[in-house]
């Protein structure tokens, strides 16, 4: 008797043992899914966040070009310019009959440089009473114009520098020779007006004047 009753002992012993084992296996395999399950919705959520926005330094500006210019009733507006290297040959004169007419050299390059003028007002604004300046790079270096005289060979035909300007007539262009630095960039073209568009303020000296970026070709 005492037999069968150890025998019965131990078998449940072992059936609890076994029942308990079963246990710890079922709540692993629980727990390995409950994490499973955690990192596939996390997964998921993180898959439909948006993407964060870009992180933009404030102190940051954006270029602004400005290829126009209002001074008084006067627009200015960029048409052209170009880099013509550094000689320009007699034989590229605009007329031949120049007999006088040399090769014009530099050390550096020259810029010709075409701008527009229109009037928006209601009345004639005489002549000599606007104009273009120097040339001026980002390191705020100023090229002045090349002489009238020695320029007028190569001057396109049609040019207008300081003429009057008729209300709304098409923009007058007005080219003018440069000799600038290779290592300058960031080109701009001085615009210039007399005070009200007058042409007395012009000539003394009392002007408007604003920048016009160029785009050289």
């Amino acid at each position: 008797m005492a037999s069968k009753k150890n025998k019965k002992s131990s078998f449940k012993k072992a059936y609890g043992f076994f029942e308990r084992g079963q246990a710890s296996r079922l709540l692993l395999v629980l727990a390995i899914i409950i994490l499973v399950a955690v990192v596939i919705v996390y997964l998921v959520m993180r898959m439909a966040e948006r993407p964060s926005s870009p992180i933009t330094d404030p102190t940051e500006t954006v270029p602004q070009f400005n290829y126009e210019q209002t001074l008084g009733d006067i627009k200015f507006v960029f048409i052209d310019s170009r880099d013509l290297g550094s000689v320009l040959r007699a034989s590229q004169a605009k007329d031949q009959s120049y007999s006088w007419v040399k090769d014009l050299t530099t050390t550096e390059r020259f810029i010709m440089v075409t701008i527009g003028a229109q009037n928006k007002g209601k009345v004639n604004i005489p002549e000599r009473s606007w104009d273009i300046g120097n040339i001026v790079d980002s390191e705020g270096r100023n090229f002045v114009p090349v002489d009238q005289y020695t320029a007028e060979p190569w001057m396109p035909t049609g040019n207008s520098c300081q003429t009057l300007l008729a209300p709304e007539f098409d923009p007058a262009p007005c080219t003018k020779l440069y000799k600038v630095s290779k290592i300058s960039t960031g080109l701009k073209i001085t615009v210039l007006a007399g005070k009200n568009n007058d042409s007395t303020s012009f000539s003394s000296g009392d002007v408007d004047e604003a920048l016009i970026d160029l785009i050289v070709k």
